[in-house]
């Protein structure tokens, strides 16, 4: 005790050795980090958890984002990644009594069948199967995986939009970017976890309810963009307001709301809106810059088919999915043929043919740019409607809902390319092998993110609740083995 005493009165400058200096600052270094672990402990305990932060996974993800492109209407598999030369066979004759009573949504199941017009032919080294309708799609054939045998429940559009984005028919139910969102969070706070955009101003079926968050807090809804003008609104501030005040006025609000909402501890809204006004003032600084398109050259831009009034309007979404994405963004819904455009009861030649000559160049050059920029591997890009077509014909040359067996397509986030799973019947009106509902479908992409379709649940009214409604199964042959 006397040496170590009289080190301490010694003047430094005379007898302190390197291991004495060594060992008496350890002490202060120690205190130093130690000050630093409670000064985050406190802020920590200050501040709620925010309910968007990132979490833990169930299982090893392969894919971090999805960009769902929704053709709104139900686009015909048999013209577009499903042939079936029976139909020419067939083509005017009434369907086989062996194939029962059909029920459509116009109860038109006596037409005789219609046969497709297309030119159908092999590409890749895969030799998946697609039409003259989709040429730039096709040319990605080794990296689609191609599910001929969807079916779902929905014969009508407003039921079966529903479930395709629900789960089921009715409303009231989370969306699947709602429950992706609430299941993973999001590593960016400075953007919307879930991005939804629409190609035209006619509003898809069902509005708002299929971005919804439904019982869940209505923090985990979309983000709706707008198709004209400001691309999220009231996002700018006022000019006769500047940062500073802005920030005074944000903190002064969020004090008031969170007093107001200590006794309301059941009403989402109010979190949700505490949360939105924060979230908007970060995208006031980051947001014009996701979406500032100049910024990309001009051969990007004519990838996506940006220079075609044809292409423009959903070119500009699929590259607007691709900036969101490689910025953070969990989930990006793009829609085409808003307003049921894809809906072909007549005319499926001129229909089919202008829908497709809009969406098939931009959709391959998202394909293509994704792939450009390593960013393929970990975004799930799905391609589908809300169910298919009929091979019987409705007012002599369109084709009615067929909700009992379609088409869908996968690419990168870790499906096994370059593949077609399932199958439909010779005329593709029924799924005959692997059959997945839209349950399953929402199960293996929740499995592709990392998440267990089983574990993910919300305690609504006493009940946990999952996306499939116990329903669903994960279809492990559509995912690649890495």
């Amino acid at each position: 005790m006397s040496t170590n005493f009289r080190r301490q009165q010694t003047p430094l400058s005379s007898h302190l050795s390197r291991r004495d200096m060594l060992l008496t600052a350890g002490g202060g270094f120690g205190a130093l980090a130690l000050a630093g672990l409670l000064g985050e402990n406190a802020t920590a305990a200050e501040a709620a958890p925010s309910p968007l932060a990132a979490k833990l996974m169930h299982r090893v993800a392969q894919a971090r984002s999805v960009i769902f492109l929704f053709m709104e209407g139900g686009p015909s598999h048999l013209d577009l990644t499903d042939p079936k030369p029976a139909l020419k066979k067939l083509a005017g004759k009434p369907l086989p009594e062996s194939f029962g009573r059909i029920i459509t949504a116009m109860g038109e199941f006596d037409s005789p069948v219609l046969a497709d017009q297309r030119k159908w032919k092999q590409y890749g080294e895969s030799g998946q199967w697609f039409s003259d309708w989709i040429p730039n799609i096709a040319e990605h054939a080794d990296d689609i995986a191609v599910v001929r045998s969807v079916w779902t429940n929905g014969i009508n559009h407003s039921g079966g939009v529903c479930q395709m984005n629900t789960g089921t028919q009715f409303a009231g139910r989370p969306s699947l970017g709602a429950w992706v969102t609430y299941g993973l969070g999001t590593p960016n706070e400075n953007l919307p976890a879930f991005v939804v955009m629409q190609d035209r101003k006619g509003t898809v079926v069902n509005g708002p309810r299929n971005w919804g968050a439904g019982f869940m807090p209505a923090l985990y809804q979309g983000t709706a963009m707008q198709v004209e003008g400001q691309p999220f609104l009231n996002l700018t501030r006022p000019e006769t307001v500047n940062q500073q005040q802005q920030r005074l006025t944000l903190d002064f609000l969020k004090q008031v709301n969170q007093h107001h909402a200590e006794t309301r501890q059941d009403n989402s809204e109010l979190d949700a809106r505490i949360r939105s006004y924060e979230l908007a003032y970060q995208m006031q600084a980051h947001a014009p810059e996701a979406v500032d398109l100049s910024q990309e050259t001009e051969e990007t831009q004519k990838l996506y088919g940006m220079d075609d009034k044809d292409t423009e309007s959903y070119g500009r979404n699929c590259l607007l999915a691709r900036r969101f994405v490689e910025r953070g963004v969990r989930f990006v819904q793009c829609y085409h043929g808003a307003g049921s455009k894809w809906d072909a009861h007549k005319g499926i030649e001129a229909n089919h043919t202008t829908m497709c000559r809009g969406m098939d160049k931009p959709v391959a050059g998202l394909l293509t740019d994704l792939k450009q920029r390593g960013l393929l591997d970990q975004t799930l890009v799905i391609w589908g409607g809300e169910f298919g077509r009929t091979p019987m014909s409705e007012k002599g040359d369109g084709r009615d809902h067929n909700p009992t067996g379609f088409s869908m397509w996968m690419a990168g986030g870790g499906v096994r390319a370059g593949q077609t799973f399932g199958a439909t019947d010779e005329v593709g009106l029924h799924a005959i092998e692997d059959r997945l509902h839209v349950h399953d479908i929402h199960s293996t992409v929740l499995a592709l993110l990392g998440l267990d379709h089983k574990k993910l649940v919300y305690l609504h009214k006493g009940r946990m609740e999952r996306i499939d409604q116990n329903e669903g199964r994960v279809y492990e042959e559509i995912m690649s083995d890495a």
